[in-house]
């Protein structure tokens, strides 16, 4: 089975929590504070591994969660990081966020890492909030909690060489002819049903990797049938052997076939059809394919395209098809990558995160949240402007009225993250 598309879970791991301990020892009863910060929670990174193909893997596996990082403990002890998770993924696999559909990461090279989820902080430990009037917190740090999605794992084939057509036009045939490839061929409509790859080693000296990609129908653009998934492999090849069946066996015009077929390629990515591409008339070993081979280069000659006379069963006129393949790609920019245009996706916005207010002793507030930590670090509070912009934040996100239904006091302590600071309104 050839597996192209799987929803997953994925999940970072959490921060550990500070430690609240104060030291003891003999004769010693009242020490300061020496909890410990927590460990980092672990990574989820994906990378590009060449030795893959299909995404079958994650058919058996769905939910996939990197490690938590340990508490801290006494005598300023801190908790052991997390333990990143790797998760390995063939060349040419798109992330979405499952929800909004946009792109998260594109792996488009062998060892090509892409950290997904950052593990969570950990949390500071009671050591790291003594003040001078405030020598003995019973407070720490939560450990942050790492992000959690649920995405889609979409894989496109990255070939040199894609063949298109109709559905039995003889892809199947002249992929296994020309390369090591083992493809079921059978003479019915959709007999592939997933992309095949193989290797072109000619005696010319051009080695390139040739993928057939499923026939394609009239509204595949549209989505009917299975044209989407198939119309995904086409965008990521550089060149294509446009193979018809020039004998017309089924009844069907070879030259209207392939601009049929050039149209959906034209209304799913307009892009497609600046790609070179070459016409392959198969079944020329049929007599009555004479005729529309000539068709096809008087119509086709005319804008630019190469007709090849084939004929995949017997092996006629391959040698030429295959020598020029060889020189397109000779040719062809080695640093190009292929990308469709698509929505990149952004973490959720400032506006929409929430927070979290604790009144950890009496009159000691702390605010925690990620939009709240984003603030502090992206603000300096030390200019005047800075900190309008902080007034006007914890106005308007609604921090101020929280602690005030939380009751809090003028001159009561504030803490959000590193920032500590008196209430005054």
């Amino acid at each position: 089975m050839f597996v192209d598309r799987v929803k997953v879970n994925i999940k970072g791991g959490n921060g550990g929590n500070g430690m609240v301990s104060f030291y003891r020892a003999k004769y010693i009863t009242h020490g300061g504070p020496d909890g410990g910060d927590g460990g980092k929670g672990g990574s989820v990174i994906f990378v590009g591994d060449e030795g893959m193909n299909t995404l079958m893997d994650f058919r058996y596996k769905r939910k996939y969660k990197a490690e938590n990082g340990e508490g801290g403990g006494k005598r300023n002890c801190f908790g052991k990081d997390g333990k990143d998770i790797i998760i390995k993924v063939p060349v040419g696999t798109v992330i979405r966020e499952a929800e909004s559909g946009k792109v998260m990461a594109d792996i488009n090279k062998a060892g090509e890492e892409k950290v997904l989820i950052a593990g969570g902080k950990g949390g500071k430990g009671n050591q790291h909030f003594a003040t001078p009037t405030r020598q003995a917190p019973r407070y720490a740090e939560q450990g942050r909690l790492a992000k959690e999605y649920d995405i889609i794992l979409e894989l496109k084939l990255i070939a040199d060489v894609g063949l298109i057509g109709f559905p039995n036009v003889g892809k199947s045939t002249l992929l296994s002819m020309v390369t090591n490839a083992n493809p079921k061929i059978a003479n019915y409509h959709f007999t592939t049903l997933a992309p095949n790859l193989g290797v072109v080693e000619s005696k010319f000296g051009n080695t390139f990797v040739l993928a057939d990609i499923p026939g394609l129908v009239e509204g595949a653009s549209e989505g009917i049938g299975l044209g989407h998934e198939f119309l995904r492999h086409v965008e990521r090849t550089k060149v294509f052997i446009h193979v018809v069946d020039a004998a017309g066996v089924e009844g069907d015009d070879p030259v209207e076939n392939v601009a049929k077929i050039n149209k959906e390629l034209e209304e799913y990515n307009s892009e497609l059809l600046k790609r070179p591409q070459v016409i392959a008339a198969n079944k020329t070993d049929i007599p009555e394919a004479a005729e529309n081979v000539a068709r096809l280069q008087e119509v086709y000659g005319k804008e630019g395209y190469q007709v090849f006379p084939i004929s995949a069963a017997t092996n006629q006129g391959l040698d030429d098809l295959l020598m020029e393949v060889g020189k397109i790609l000779q040719n062809y920019p080695e640093d190009i990558i292929f990308e469709e245009e698509y929505e990149e996706y952004d973490e959720v916005s400032v506006d929409r995160e929430p927070f979290v207010i604790e009144e950890v002793e009496d009159g000691y507030y702390v605010v925690t949240g990620i939009g709240v930590e984003k603030m502090i670090g992206y603000t300096n509070i030390e200019t005047e402007k800075g900190f309008a912009f902080f007034q006007k934040y914890l106005k308007e996100k609604g921090i101020i009225e929280a602690l005030e239904e939380k009751g809090i006091e003028q001159g009561d302590t504030v803490r959000i993250y590193d920032l500590e600071f008196e209430f005054w309104v």
